[in-house]
């Protein structure tokens, strides 16, 4: 593709900031193992650093090496991811340390190619582990370099096509150098968080501002162009909060699917449903108490969410309340660590306070 820069200057621009701006004390930067690249990159997607660096020091005192994130239990690792939303990302991860613990005895593959076969590790994910970790030649294209390819070359389309999609998978590959790739990727994505910001970038600092396309064609503010949004459809659903001296009653949900694995608690999409398992369970809904509707919204849906709760006396609970393997009574102040999807956790919180 005809640049109208050429790569060799590119790079010198973005590595020469990258050396007087560029960000190199995060925390997966300390020690770039492949496990800890992996695991930061995996949480920046869909998630902004400042977000991710309490969850990445939490998550990494608790799991320290490939090991040990293998032989935990799903419910640790979900736990310490709760709050961080996308919990297949989680579940991938924890397959991902299983399947390199016992089929590649434990040492991480080298290649992008052999990187992308294993769960929730794609091109990009894979070109990052590679580069920044391995030292290897290898390209990346997360969101903010498509943000700063879009504008610097003023591609216009949705990133998310395939067409755009490969035009830019070919921009950042003739632009990636050979030497120094660790160092370029981090500046381009450093560029895109903290220069070429989705809003309000800061064009001025921009160190290849004076070829930029978007800027001197004034379309910054429009590029990348936007996912047409379709309007997100409204799920109605209601929660069952059963209270008692032992805790609050919460179901495991089905490994796959929405909030996979997660606890929450038993949840109905009408009221008469919600009555009915009452009823079967030989409680009593005189005494119910609603709260509030609240709304929860996921990337495909509005998940719209009332709340009925019953308290329950200390009196023996119903048989098939008694704990299984899939349910609990679940204290907060209990060092019991299980997956909580965010509205259920905050939700719990106010009922035990």
């Amino acid at each position: 593709m005809n640049s109208h820069i050429k790569p060799d200057f590119f790079q010198a621009f973005i590595l020469q900031w990258f050396d007087l701006h560029g960000r190199k004390d995060l925390p997966w930067q300390l020690a770039s193992t492949p496990y800890h690249v992996w695991v930061s990159e995996i949480m920046l997607q869909q998630t902004q650093v400042t977000t991710v660096i309490p969850y990445f020091a939490r998550f990494i005192e608790q799991f320290p090496n490939l090991d040990s994130l293998a032989k935990a239990k799903q419910d640790d690792v979900l736990h310490y991811w709760s709050g961080l939303g996308y919990y297949a990302r989680a579940r991938n991860l924890h397959k991902t340390a299983q399947i390199i613990t016992t089929e590649l005895n434990s040492t991480f593959p080298s290649t992008v190619e052999e990187l992308q076969n294993l769960p929730g590790i794609g091109r990009s994910t894979a070109g990052a582990i590679a580069s920044l970790a391995l030292g290897q030649h290898a390209a990346i294209l997360d969101g903010n370099v498509k943000r700063v390819l879009c504008r610097f070359f003023a591609i216009e389309g949705w990133p998310g096509k395939a067409d755009v999609q490969k035009k830019l998978w070919m921009l950042t590959e003739l632009l990636t150098p050979n030497k120094r790739t660790a160092n370029f990727n981090q500046a381009m994505m450093d560029m895109g968080a903290t220069i070429c910001t989705r809003s309000k970038p800061s064009c001025t600092q921009c160190p290849i501002k004076m070829d930029c396309l978007a800027l001197k064609k004034d379309i910054v503010s429009t590029l990348p162009t936007s996912k047409k949004k379709a309007k997100l459809p409204v799920r109605q659903q209601y929660w069952l909060a059963l209270k008692q001296p032992k805790g609050i009653y919460l179901q495991q949900n089905a490994p796959a699917g929405l909030w996979g694995g997660l606890w929450t608690l038993p949840q109905f999409e009408s009221l008469q449903a919600l009555e009915q398992y009452c009823q079967s369970m030989g409680i009593s809904t005189k005494a119910a108490k609603t709260l509030p509707s609240k709304r929860h919204t996921f990337s495909h849906f509005h998940l719209d969410y009332t709340t009925i709760i019953h308290h329950l006396a200390s009196d023996p609970t119903p048989e098939e309340l008694t704990e299984s393997k899939k349910s609990c009574w679940y204290k907060v102040n209990k060092h019991v660590k299980i997956g909580l999807p965010t509205p259920v956790s905050r939700l719990i919180n106010e009922l035990q306070q």
